[in-house]
């Protein structure tokens, strides 16, 4: 039997995000900035940059003998949302979001660590894909891995639900910060939600941990001090570090499908 060469549009990378079309571990970590893609890299044996293009730069390697994804994806939702559709189309099933967010709940400080039940979708996109009743919600079995993971570490943190935006800075149309904190919502971000309509609709696995870059409700970045909004202080970047361990380990945990422990709840 002759077997035909493979045809450059199935062997070449993924369009948008550069990525390779097989062969990457199913275990993802998305983040934000493709410098904190680096970074979270730098604690992977055999990393290794498999593609950068644009916002989106992966990496691949091993965390404890798991091999994982190491991948950016922007600022925004539809940006985002590329990323999350071409590594679910080169194999990865299971994704966690490592960010940063603006606190909401009073009680939340900077540097803690928001472990995401579910999103309000405010995002700009998952509206345009499904209908709006549709619910933004974490995979619990990413939940209570994230949960377990941050509590063997010592870490501060807190569930709840975020409030994922669209827009990064305010304009014109009044915002319903003060009735979101009213009802208790945790924080806020920009890409989250559409991650959790994406992979719950399409049978994946998704959970969210974010780090706090700004302690809006409890007012504690002094505008005066620190020149206003600073996402660059050590107190997020530690926060970011140890963030980075507890979601890797997290993964460790969905890999191995430990079964969630009586009385791990909110």
């Amino acid at each position: 039997m002759t077997v035909s060469p493979a045809s450059p549009a199935s062997s070449a990378p993924l369009p948008i995000t550069g990525v390779p079309r097989t062969g990457l571990p199913p275990y993802a970590v998305v983040v934000g900035d493709p410098a904190r893609a680096a970074a979270v890299a730098e604690f992977l044996d055999d990393a290794k940059e498999v593609s950068y293009r644009r916002e989106y730069r992966t990496f691949t390697g091993s965390w404890r003998e798991l091999p994982v994804v190491v991948s950016s994806h922007g600022v925004g939702a539809p940006g985002a949302l590329l990323l999350f559709q071409e590594l679910a189309q080169a194999g990865v099933t299971h994704f966690i979001r490592l960010g940063t967010a603006g606190a909401i709940r009073r009680g939340i400080a900077d540097g803690d660590l928001v472990i995401a039940d579910a999103a309000v979708r405010d995002d700009g996109v998952t509206g345009q894909l499904i209908p709006a009743e549709y619910p933004a919600f974490g995979a619990p079995e990413a939940v209570l891995a994230l949960q377990r993971t941050a509590r063997a570490a010592g870490a501060p943190h807190h569930r709840g639900v975020v409030w994922t935006r669209a827009a990064f800075q305010p304009g014109f149309v009044p915002l319903p910060a003060e009735a979101y904190e009213r009802a208790g919502v945790a924080a806020i971000e920009m890409e989250l939600s559409a991650l959790y309509v994406f992979a719950s609709t399409r049978g994946l696995v998704a959970g969210g941990a974010l780090v706090v870059d700004g302690a809006n409700a409890d007012e504690l970045v002094d505008e005066e001090a620190t020149g206003g909004y600073d996402p660059h202080r050590s107190v997020v970047a530690d926060g970011v570090a140890r963030g980075a361990r507890i979601t890797l380990d997290a993964l460790r945990l969905l890999a191995a499908d430990v079964p969630a422990q009586a009385g791990e709840t909110r």
